[in-house]
């Protein structure tokens, strides 16, 4: 089984299913460090719109002549090969338009922003909304001009297009602010009946239903000379034997031996209860599956 890591991966499909404007919306799986801001599974927003020659210049006066593509384009930093100038300057338009709109709604109709050139696999040119927020401007969502690659292996030929993508965790985490993502899988009542209302549009500031110290432990081991290491396969193991008992995962130290030219690193990891005081007794039985663990799946040799 593959797990998505974006939901981008679903365009091709519903697009040869002849969509021309939708939302994707599910959950979407990353490698990745343990800490308030990171969590390997997290939900993501894709929305996607396809316009024809027609749908692009219908509010553009004599726009007869006009067209969304050119042959032997070139690609520059402000449009693909394939497409002309005058399409993706319209389609740029509507794309800003929308989700200014967007942005307006979450943060109120005064809100600053801002659009910063940024680069995306999926389309070109491409652009990231930023807002300014509680004194900081922070990312909202990434989007840009579809590939026409990425049409073209879903059938179409005669249409260009707009996405835009965002991860709903991190924007939920600012509008209410919400200090830690793990709180989302919590099954904590005084956390879930803070957001039961009849009112969308109601102010909701998260209140911490309580806080529990922290509890870390160091980690130290020599990295194997005969097979390959990568810090995400630890970051994995942690994960798969702490659970949520992990709240982060630092590497503090490496260091490189001067004779045998052996290589250590040192982890330390911050283990924390989101419902519960963790007793050291508690840690330390998990420390130890975890330096098992390393030593029979990562070859690693604990110092």
């Amino acid at each position: 089984m593959l797990l998505r890591a974006h939901t981008t991966a679903h365009q091709v499909e519903l697009i040869s299913m002849g969509l021309d404007n939708f939302l994707v919306i599910g959950d979407v799986y990353r490698r990745d460090e343990i800490d308030s801001t990171h969590y390997p599974v997290f939900h993501q927003v894709d929305g996607v719109r396809l316009c024809t020659a027609d749908e692009v210049f219908q509010n553009v006066k004599g726009s007869g002549k006009l067209n969304i593509f050119e042959h032997r384009g070139v690609e520059g930093t402000d449009k693909q090969g394939c497409h002309t100038l005058e399409a993706v300057k319209v389609m740029e338009y509507d794309l800003k338009r929308v989700l200014v709109s967007l942005a307006q709604a979450l943060f109120g109709q005064s809100v600053k922003y801002r659009w910063v050139d940024e680069y995306f696999p999926f389309t070109h040119p491409s652009w990231e909304l930023e807002v300014f927020f509680n004194g900081k401007w922070i990312e909202v969502l990434g989007c840009g001009i579809i590939r026409q690659e990425i049409l073209q292996r879903a059938g179409i030929s005669d249409r260009i297009g707009w996405a835009f993508g965002l991860g709903l965790e991190r924007l939920a985490m600012c509008l209410y602010s919400i200090p830690d993502i793990r709180l989302f899988w919590s099954l904590d009542s005084g956390f879930l009946n803070q957001f039961i209302t009849d009112d969308p549009h109601k102010k909701i500031t998260y209140k911490p239903v309580s806080i529990y110290p922290q509890c870390s432990n160091d980690i130290s081991f020599w990295l194997p000379q005969d097979s390959a290491y990568c810090s995400n396969d630890f970051y994995d193991l942690v994960r798969d034997i702490g659970g949520d008992t992990v709240e982060q995962i630092q590497l503090v130290d490496e260091f490189v031996h001067p004779k045998t030219k052996k290589v250590s690193h040192c982890y330390r990891i911050i283990y924390r209860h989101m419902e519960r005081v963790l007793t050291q007794d508690e840690v330390n039985d998990i420390h130890k599956k975890i330096e098992k663990a390393s030593k029979d799946l990562l070859h690693v040799v604990i110092r």
